[in-house]
């Protein structure tokens, strides 16, 4: 266990890596600088004065452990995270550390949970995978709505993004997650993942004004079906994506351009959750600007009540499960609106 402030970035010089880093200072944190490409590393390093560059591999054990020495957690943002996960988490297990992702891939946060629970749990230190827009959000609202019910009949993510500009990270992530399942697509029903072939559906959804009604493709599955379902008794996660930024995923959009001091793109987003129980309906709704970089500040705050002791349990747990959802959500009220309609609580 090393400084109570130093927080080892990997991926640093990536896109969300970038917005962490500065969520760190911020907060009063050291990061140190991880990440694979040396060249990259050490402009980033120039860059940020005062902070200390370390080069590690995924393939190279050794050079992960010399990379975490002296850090108090690790924030992984490097993908796919089907390579660079089992890695770091078995680096933070073996320096006694937490690890946080901030992984969208499905199969991956599968993999996570799969084969970490048990260890990190008799180590007694916590994993939080997906603790990022896609997966971590969506798990800490749709925990906030749950309020005092101990399950429900089914949860609904939507999700309107006024445009997707990804990053090459997302796009290489997306590649990865669409060869582990060889082109099939993956939903929660029934309590359990399935793979299926059928098309997507074409669905409209009603956000809240001023976005309103929107056509948003079905059964966009993201990280949201392994988090929840985690720590939540519903057997019905369903997730939903406006369809004017489902048509911006692909290589030939442009990457995300800074419009403001903080380096955030023009993307605002709201996440609009219903969870439903027999004939009642619980809604919260956020709203904010930038998936990437709301990202940020939802893994240094995980980080940083990690570090205080303000969790709820040890092992490989999701954002709902490990943090008061509420109070979490609260803690970023300078990043993210949240609205909780009175008109659906039951």
């Amino acid at each position: 266990m090393g400084s109570g402030r130093n927080v080892a970035v990997f991926g640093a010089y990536g896109h969300t890596g970038r917005f962490v880093v500065a969520e760190l200072r911020e907060r009063g944190y050291v990061p140190l600088l991880l990440g694979r490409d040396q060249d990259r590393l050490l402009a980033l390093a120039q860059a940020q004065p005062g902070l200390e560059a370390r080069q590690a591999s995924v393939d190279d054990p050794a050079s992960l452990d010399r990379a975490l020495n002296g850090a108090a957690a690790v924030i992984n943002c490097a993908g796919p995270f089907a390579t660079t996960a089992a890695p770091l988490v078995e680096a933070a297990l073996r320096a006694g550390i937490p690890y946080v992702d901030v992984a969208a891939e499905i199969e991956a946060n599968v993999d996570t949970f799969a084969h970490f629970a048990e260890r990190a749990r008799a180590a007694g230190t916590v994993v939080v995978p997906a603790m990022a827009f896609f997966g971590g959000l969506g798990d800490l609202l749709v925990t906030t709505a749950m309020d005092d019910w101990t399950a429900a009949d089914e949860a609904h993510i939507a999700y309107g993004l006024s445009s997707w500009h990804p990053t090459t990270g997302t796009l290489a992530a997306g590649v990865v997650s669409g060869q582990r399942r060889s082109g099939r697509r993956v939903r929660y029903t029934g309590g359990r993942l399935e793979y299926h072939d059928d098309a997507l559906p074409a669905l409209e959804w009603s956000f809240p004004a001023p976005l309103g009604p929107q056509s948003v493709i079905g059964e966009f599955t993201m990280a949201d079906v392994v988090t929840v379902p985690s720590h939540l008794a519903i057997p019905e996660v369903r997730t939903y994506m406006t369809a004017k930024a489902a048509a911006d995923l692909s290589a030939a959009t442009s990457a995300p351009t800074a419009v403001d001091e903080r380096g955030r793109s023009a993307q605002t987003f709201v996440v609009d959750v219903l969870v439903r129980s027999g004939g009642t309906e619980r809604r919260v709704v956020a709203t904010g600007q930038d998936i990437y970089a709301i990202s940020a500040p939802l893994a240094v705050e995980a980080v940083d009540r990690i570090l205080t002791g303000r969790t709820r349990t040890t092992g490989v747990a999701s954002a709902g499960a490990v943090f008061d959802a509420p109070d979490f959500l609260r803690a970023l009220s300078s990043h993210l609106s949240l609205h909780v309609p009175l008109d659906t609580r039951g």
